[in-house]
């Protein structure tokens, strides 16, 4: 009697036949491409937000701020100027939420902008021909 390792391997050297389908996108959904871009520019807004909050945590703690500080006083002349004062951590997130949320507003109706496009050129050119295979 074989063994369930000589069974499979006896079924694994059957050649399958390799079937291909070729479809055309003819349509795309308006509201459908309009909640996946939505969806989209909130995931990349959130991303944004994370990064900008990161990216300032990240050089305040290393004394870059400082270091700047001291080179623009230089400068200036000015002893009182201050960086991390002038963009203090509130004030950049406030900015990169306002960042974040126009980004959504525009990458959504970028996205429904396309779907649009793409609809009216079908008409005129048939479509996109993609293949598929099931290797």
């Amino acid at each position: 009697m074989s063994s369930v390792a000589e069974k499979l391997q006896r079924k694994s050297q059957r050649t399958v036949a390799t079937k291909q389908v070729r479809l055309k996108l003819v349509y795309i959904d308006f509201w459908s491409a309009v909640k996946f871009s939505f969806l989209v520019a909130v995931c990349l807004g959130i991303i944004l937000i994370v990064a900008t909050l990161l990216l300032w945590i990240v050089l305040n703690s290393t004394g870059i701020f400082g270091s700047l500080d001291g080179i623009l006083s230089d400068i200036l002349g000015d002893p009182e100027f201050s960086i991390a004062a002038s963009f203090s951590l509130v004030q950049v997130a406030l900015f990169s939420l306002v960042v974040a949320v126009l980004n959504v507003v525009v990458g959504t109706a970028l996205g429904a902008i396309a779907a649009l496009l793409y609809n009216f050129s079908v008409r005129l050119t048939g479509g996109l021909l993609v293949g598929f295979t099931n290797n």
